[in-house]
């Protein structure tokens, strides 16, 4: 477990340091002047001559990036070119509202989707199952982005019954629900679907181990057979599927953010985007990736330590 463990760590470093690689060439190899191109047109010449002493734009590309890179692993991922202000501490202002809206959507979707999975398999080719089967797809093929629309209007507009714009009120833990209740509905529906599916997949796999034979020949209720065997192996591969898809919602709740007009990363990358503020591109992707990589290697730490079969291969 230990040498998995360290694995997995090593691969998780060299990820992020392919990410920030990356980022900083990018810079580089778009033709042009990188000051122009990391600030925009309309930074002024005391910013771009702040800029060019800071990331030392005169030296060799080689220690550009070694004086990025001792700066991102102290924190300091640059300055917002209109405010000065670090990027560091707008990015990470930004982040919980993300972190918050990705985590309540998965969370919903998989109170739903796992129980539908586990009873499809139960009953498989049943009405039930071919029912389910048809709204996963359904959830499965309609765009977060159509969701957020529709449900913006049906359940704001005309009924309205929900708030539409921003994350509510600072210190008013209700007025904050009642505005995460819509995007987080619009994020969340599409795993409904995914895990539907992949739990399904996964019980009727395991519904003919011999195990599980050897379970129902011993007399034991099927409801034990199915929740405390079955689904507790079946449940195993959905984890993995769970911490990919919490970390790639951390980019998909962008439509949400900008639909419903929810600060977050999101939204943070397309305004500084639109502005051509580079530095907190940047910074807010690199933060996003590092925290991609994260969950990704707590979701399969998990696994190893829940599944026995895993923890003997290692």
């Amino acid at each position: 477990m230990h040498s998995y463990l360290l694995k997995r760590l090593a691969l998780s470093v060299v990820i992020v340091l392919c990410a920030l690689l990356a980022l900083f060439l990018l810079l580089h190899l778009i033709p042009g002047d990188p000051i122009k191109i990391a600030l925009g047109p309309r930074a002024t010449p005391e910013a771009m001559a702040r800029y060019a002493e800071k990331m030392h734009v005169g030296e060799p590309i080689f220690v550009q990036f070694w004086v990025y890179f001792t700066g991102a692993l102290g924190g300091d991922l640059g300055a917002d070119v209109f405010s000065n202000r670090s990027v560091t501490t707008i990015v990470l202002e930004a982040l919980p509202y993300t972190l918050i809206l990705a985590a309540v959507s998965l969370f919903w979707a998989a109170l739903i989707g796992i129980p539908l999975g586990c009873l499809s398999a139960v009953k498989p080719n049943s009405w039930f199952d071919r029912v389910t089967g048809v709204l996963s797809v359904a959830t499965i093929a309609i765009p977060s982005f159509l969701v957020s629309i529709w449900s913006l209007l049906v359940f704001a507009v005309i009924l309205k019954w929900l708030p539409v714009i921003g994350a509510g009120d600072e210190g008013d833990f209700g007025d904050q629900v009642s505005h995460l209740i819509l995007p987080a509905f619009a994020v969340g529906l599409g795993w409904v679907g995914y895990l539907a599916r992949m739990v399904r997949a996964s019980m009727l796999e395991v519904m003919n181990e011999n195990y599980i034979r050897a379970a129902r020949a011993f007399g034991l209720q099927e409801r034990t057979v199915i929740f405390r065997y079955a689904l507790k192996v079946a449940v195993l591969p959905t984890i993995t599927l769970i911490g990919i898809g919490f970390s790639g919602l951390l980019s998909g709740t962008v439509f949400a953010e900008i639909i419903f007009t929810r600060p977050g990363v999101g939204k943070l990358i397309y305004d500084m985007v639109m502005n051509r503020n580079f530095p907190v591109v940047q910074g807010a992707v690199l933060v996003i990736t590092t925290v991609y990589v994260l969950i990704t290697l707590v979701a399969d730490l998990l696994v190893a330590w829940l599944d026995p079969r895993v923890r003997s291969s290692l």
